[in-house]
């Protein structure tokens, strides 16, 4: 059997994006579907489009909205590489900006020049973001000059806009009514901040933990990254998503595991040297189990969001002095804007860019049940 498709890189995260018309009309198939388009459960993911690793093993599910105040719904599948299990708890920011430019080339939104506005309802967490997406000849443009950590080359900015993100997945800021929590650790208790913005994050200082705070993705040891899968683990616990013991299988992707730091010079991924200067804070986020090589979205919004907070971890550590905010992460300095009113963020904003890879049709191991499939 083949299904339409259509391979797009969404900032430093790379998809396939399928129409909902496409998706089994058995929404319990839709875990096996996907792990059989993407190769999974294997750790290379050499039978499927997967590319072994979790930043490139995603799918969006895209569908002409019924809603006059929305354009598309989008749902977002995490698609682990070593467990038959799809995750479609949270969101992923990077694979967000890549959605408007999919609505637009696939006719499910007008283009209009010379900005196009995607209003996209993301049904993992029932909120809305909104894409401004530049059009040329009556397609997405994807030459530009805006350039973002970790992706090679430049390209047309997407602005993406994350409004009233605060509960995403909980439905609650704080998913455990506290600003800050105590889990016990082997190493003694430390102190942690679960907020849930965009999606839920739980938040470590890296001194706590053992670390600096710069450390870059091939620094971590194996003993390093069970031990803040322990943290993880004990705060899915906390927020209800699974028992610690389950954690990093029935739940891998949320809460995201975040070390954060005060500003400090490092050199980064590419060896550019980044000065303290240029951030507010520094931060390293964990991404199923293993550390994230630039910056998740999500991650970045709800660190923007936290750090207009009291009484968390990131009280004491990050001083906002401005709308824009710099976090300093391993390929990189990520800017975010937040628009405030009354005291109160409104949305915080983004840039990306995004492109289509390739459009055509993946075959399936298995028949399935979908209407207007092409057998």
């Amino acid at each position: 059997m083949k299904v339409p498709v259509v391979v797009m890189r969404g900032g430093t995260s790379k998809g396939v994006f399928l129409n909902f018309e496409d998706m089994p009309a058995d929404r319990l198939l839709w875990d096996e579907f996907l792990l059989d388009i993407m190769g999974s459960p294997d750790r290379r993911q050499i039978d499927g489009l997967g590319g072994a690793n979790s930043l490139t093993s995603k799918a969006a599910i895209i569908k002409k909205s019924d809603s006059e105040e929305m354009d598309v719904e989008y749902t977002f599948a995490q698609i682990s590489i070593e467990n038959q299990l799809a995750d479609f708890k949270g969101n992923c920011g990077n694979i967000s900006s890549a959605v408007g430019p999919y609505a637009i080339e696939q006719g499910l939104v007008p283009a209009i020049e010379p900005i196009t506005t995607v209003r996209i309802y993301n049904t993992n967490t029932k909120k809305i973001i909104i894409a401004e997406v530049e059009v040329e000849n009556g397609r997405v443009k994807t030459e530009g000059m805006c350039s973002i950590p970790g992706v090679p080359g430049t390209g047309s900015p997407i602005y993406l806009s994350f409004t009233n993100a605060e509960g995403a997945v909980t439905g609650k800021l704080y998913p455990t009514g506290n600003a800050a929590d105590t889990i016990q650790t082997p190493r003694g208790p430390i102190e942690v901040s679960i907020v849930d913005v965009a999606n839920p994050l739980v938040f470590v200082n890296a001194n706590d933990v053992g670390l600096k705070g710069t450390e870059l993705p091939h620094e971590f040891t194996q003993e390093k990254l069970a031990e803040l899968e322990e943290i993880r683990a004990s705060a899915a616990e906390l927020c209800g998503f699974a028992k610690k013991e389950n954690a990093t299988k029935q739940s891998p992707a949320v809460p995201k595991m975040t070390i954060i730091a005060p500003p400090m010079d490092y050199t980064d991924v590419t060896g550019t040297p980044r000065s303290a200067s240029e951030m507010d804070c520094t931060i390293r986020m964990m991404s199923m189990q293993k550390p994230h090589q630039a910056l998740a979205i999500t991650g970045a919004i709800c660190t923007t969001s936290s750090a207009y907070l009291k009484d968390t971890i990131l009280s004491d550590l990050i001083d906002v002095k401005n709308q824009v905010f710099r976090l300093g992460h391993p390929a990189g300095i990520m800017q975010t804007k937040t628009d405030v009113i009354a005291g109160h963020i409104r949305a915080i904003k983004v840039i990306r860019t995004a492109r289509i890879i390739l459009e055509g049709y993946v075959y399936t191991k298995k028949n399935y049940d979908v209407s207007g499939m092409l057998a």
